[in-house]
Formats: structure tokens, sequence, C-alpha cells
């Protein structure tokens, strides 16, 4: 870490303020709804006994996802996908990171035969909103799984779960790592990227992309390590959520 503070005063090496506000739904198997500072994503697990017809009599289940941000989670309004008439690129590129963090920690066969659908809504974006809904969305999942349980429909000593995973943004700025961007800092960074990491510290996925000017394997290695280290810090947080009554 240097001694270089940011416009929100944070360290270089420091989250922004972080809740999870666990059964945010009512209605939903599982729900939470988190923020990353000015980002918020509610994120719900429905669960359904049963699975796609492809995986019929294969003794899995199947999680999956899907991503969408509110008209006026921005600054402007945006069109509803709905009434375009069609999902963006984007929104299909985030869905389907969701889907595949969730089962890089889901054991198929532990599951059943069950589906878990975890939809991960942006009420208000401020740079990192496909990491936030990553770390939301297993908190979503934990509970709709132990749902399934109690509902009979997961065998009651299997463990669906096999470890934890979460998401955080890191990129370079006027040459100096920092951890988890906020939009003015994403606009303005040279070097961005996304970790995906499990709680053992492995990586489900790294996206990283030379904004401006290309970055070495040095820089490479430094926002890779800022990356564990705050899912490391968030995996803290995901397990306090999960452990409140």
């Amino acid at each position: 870490m240097t001694d270089i503070t940011r416009a929100d005063g944070r360290a270089t090496d420091q989250l922004r303020p972080v809740t999870i506000e666990r059964g945010w739904s009512a209605h939903a198997e599982g729900s939470a709804l988190i923020s990353f500072g000015g980002t918020k994503v509610l994120c719900t697990a429905s669960f359904t006994n049963g699975v796609p017809r492809w995986l019929t009599g294969k003794g899995k289940g199947w999680v999956t996802a899907e991503y969408a941000m509110l008209p006026r989670a921005t600054n402007s309004r945006n069109d509803r996908e709905s009434i375009k008439g069609k999902v963006g690129g984007r929104t299909h590129e985030i869905s389907r990171l969701i889907g595949r963090a969730l089962r890089a920690v889901v054991d198929t066969k532990a599951l059943g035969e069950n589906t878990i659908v975890i939809d991960c809504d942006v009420l208000q974006a401020d740079g990192g909103t496909r990491t936030a809904a990553i770390t939301g969305a297993y908190v979503a999942l934990a509970d709709a799984i132990e749902w399934g349980r109690e509902k009979k429909f997961i065998a009651q000593r299997s463990t669906p779960l096999i470890d934890t995973v979460s998401a955080i943004s890191v990129g370079i700025i006027d040459g100096e790592p920092m951890l988890d961007l906020a939009y003015v800092e994403d606009v303005r960074a040279e070097t961005d990227m996304n970790v995906v990491v499990t709680g053992r510290g492995l990586f489900v996925e790294v996206q990283g992309t030379a904004e401006g000017a290309p970055f070495d394997k040095r820089e490479l290695d430094a926002l890779l390590e800022l990356g564990v280290a705050g899912c490391a810090d968030l995996r803290s947080m995901q397990l306090a959520a999960l452990e409140q009554s």
C-alpha cells in the first residue's frame, strides 16, 4: 500500500463501504441486497424442484443467473431491454459470468435434480456492478440451498456448496494499482480488471484490459494480489451475513 489517497479518501488497497442485507426479499427462497459504495444490486435466488429437459435423469442440478439494470440505475435513463425486444451483449456477458462464478463452487450432484436461478438487478450503478452481483449472488444462493434442504428437496447430509466465491474490480490509475474502482475511477483507469476468486484463493475468472498503455507482469501481479486480498475481505463479510439469524 502507498500513502496515496483517492477522491473518496480511501487508501489504494481499501474497499468501499460494503453492506449485505440478507433476506431482503420476502418472496424469494434466497436474497441479498448488496452495496459496494454507491453501487446497489438486489440478488434473488429462486428454487425449483426439477431441472431443464437436457439434464433430466442425470442426477445433477443446475445453477444459472440473469443480470439487468433498472432504467435509472445510471445518471440518465436507459430503455428496458424488454421494451427494446432484445437483450444486449453486455447483459448476456455479465449474466453468463455470474452463472459461471456460482457453478464453480457448486457440486451439482449434491444439489440433486433441482434448479436455482439467480436474478441480479442493479438498482444503482457506481462502478463494479458485476462484481457486487457475484458477491451478493453467493449469499442468496446459499440461502436458497438451505431452503431446499429444509423442504427435503436436497439430502440432509449433502454439501452442494463446496466453497465461497466473490469478485472485485482492480485497476491502474495514474500508474498506481487500486482496489474496487468507483465509476469516476473506472472511466479514467489505464488498466481495468475484474477478478473472481473462491474462498480458497483460486481464480474463477480474470477479465483485464489495457484501456490506455499496456501493462506489464509486475503490474498484473500487483493487481491480482489486490484482488485476492479484496475477495478475502468480501468472503468474511459473506460468511458474517450468513451467520446472522
